[in-house]
């Protein structure tokens, strides 16, 4: 493909970053890029401030002088820039493919306003064809399995080699193919009410826009989805 269209996405949301500004960093493929040209607008003489949802993209950005802040030291973000693994019309997101579920989702819920960034076919009618990532605590990880399958699911544990996958956090992630998702809060309801599950990847009305990078060079923009 001729054209970085994960690239394309991120760089034009950095134009929405402004001097001053709280920035909180994504996970991912594409978050990579918007950080990469964070880094550039800064050793520019872009003056911001910022968190990470993960070691990686916070060391990507200390080695490219972004300045990062202790999340106690500031109360909220203006803008937080992130991927995504699936979004809807109505800007309902499936992340976590990258493993930083939990971290992206308190990052986006602290912050004024929630840009993802994607390329094309990541945009889909309904949700689902993407295995929905829910991170699970270890300890009787498989009672867990047993209650997000009834859900109608298939999960399984992803695995990093020969080993579970383990989150920044220590927790492991069943990745669960639901094929199609009707209704993604009642699912996210259902989820939060399973003793043993910590986080879900269902984003729902956190984002604000979505920047879709297309193949023919050009941007698609949607606005709208988050809940006041």
């Amino acid at each position: 493909m001729s054209v970085n269209v994960k690239q394309l996405a991120a760089e034009k949301a950095v134009e929405y970053v402004q001097d001053g500004m709280k920035v909180g960093l994504g996970t991912g493929s594409t978050a990579y890029w918007a950080i990469r040209r964070l880094g550039e607008r800064v050793s520019e003489g872009l003056n911001i401030t910022a968190v990470a949802t993960s070691r990686a993209s916070e060391e990507q950005a200390r080695e490219l002088g972004i300045p990062l802040v202790a999340f106690g030291d500031i109360d909220s973000l203006d803008l937080t820039i992130d991927g995504a693994d699936e979004l809807d019309s109505k800007l309902q997101l499936i992340k976590g493919g990258g493993g930083a579920l939990l971290r992206e989702k308190i990052v986006a819920g602290n912050s004024s306003r929630m840009i993802v960034v994607a390329d094309e076919s990541k945009a889909v009618h309904t949700l689902g064809k993407f295995p929905l990532p829910v991170e699970i605590v270890p300890f009787a990880w498989e009672w867990t399995v047993a209650e997000i399958a009834k859900l109608g699911c298939k999960p399984e544990l992803r695995r990093s080699g020969e080993e579970l996958y383990r989150t920044d956090n220590g927790n492991y992630i069943a990745d669960c193919r639901f094929e199609v998702i009707d209704s993604a809060p009642e699912l996210a309801l259902a989820l939060q009410g399973i003793t043993g599950v910590v986080e879900h990847g269902l984003f729902i009305g956190i984002a604000d826009m979505a920047i879709l990078g297309k193949s023919d060079g050009s941007i698609e923009i949607i606005e709208g989805g988050k809940e006041e």
